[in-house]
């Protein structure tokens, strides 16, 4: 389960989890620390909120949900010191049991780089935008080299991708639907893909995908021309 502090939801991620049938430890769940948090103080009080809002003894993951405030996104300034804050209070948290994995979401290179040449813990994540027609070969391979995993949001492209003829052309030759075709993509790139949907059948058809991309199809869709307008969600910093 994938939440976070802009989300405003978390509160309800908590009501649900108490309200549920599944057990807490066969659950897993990520919040995301604000990315206006750039101080020790303002992201040690961030994440004592995330748990009482989540109603929890700990989370099993909590990253911070960009190198820079929404307001200043695509800046020159990395905040490369309001990071290694904001990192401090995650690494108290994690030491302390809080949180059980800490990470990343959106960082560049440059910003990865000054977390790792400055951490006691290392990140296990970066959360990143990756689908086929946008895909960021080059970072996802220096995350890699790090053993981070790279974790994928929006693999659908916030819908976009069902406009795409040559992929709604690659779905039909494997008989799958796009998300599934999209999924199953991130997968082949070691990426781990969040679907986001909350329609019941949809949650199970994108968790089957039980097949293989051919390499040739597999390039067909590295190579697509990158997505230049994401309609509706184009307003957003991350889709701009």
């Amino acid at each position: 389960i994938d939440t976070a502090q802009a989300y405003e939801n978390e509160a309800g991620v908590g009501r649900g989890i108490k309200a549920g049938s599944v057990p807490r430890d066969q659950l897993f769940i990520t919040t995301k620390l604000a990315a206006e948090a750039k101080s020790y103080d303002e992201a040690k009080k961030a994440i004592d909120e995330s748990l009482a809002k989540l109603d929890l003894d700990y989370i099993d993951m909590m990253i911070i949900h960009s190198p820079q405030p929404w307001a200043n996104f695509g800046d020159d300034d990395r905040y490369f010191e309001g990071n290694l804050e904001a990192w401090k209070a995650l690494e108290e948290a994690y030491k302390d049991g809080k949180l059980r994995a800490i990470g990343l979401s959106n960082f560049k290179q440059q910003d990865i780089q000054n977390i790792l040449d400055n951490c006691t813990v290392k990140p296990l994540v970066n959360q990143v935008l990756a689908h086929a027609s946008n895909t960021p070969f080059e970072l996802i391979e220096f995350v890699q080299k790090q053993e981070m995993l790279v974790e994928a949001y929006s693999p659908v492209g916030h819908g976009e991708l069902f406009k795409n003829d040559e992929i709604k052309a690659l779905a039909d030759k494997y008989g799958v639907s796009v998300p599934q075709l999209a999924i199953r993509y991130d997968l082949q790139l070691g990426l781990l893909p969040l679907p986001k949907s909350t329609n019941p059948e949809h949650m199970k058809n994108n968790a089957d995908v039980d097949f293989i991309i051919s390499d040739e199809d597999m390039e067909t869709l590295k190579n697509l021309p990158t997505i230049e307008d994401y309609g509706d969600a184009s307003d957003m910093p991350v889709f701009q």
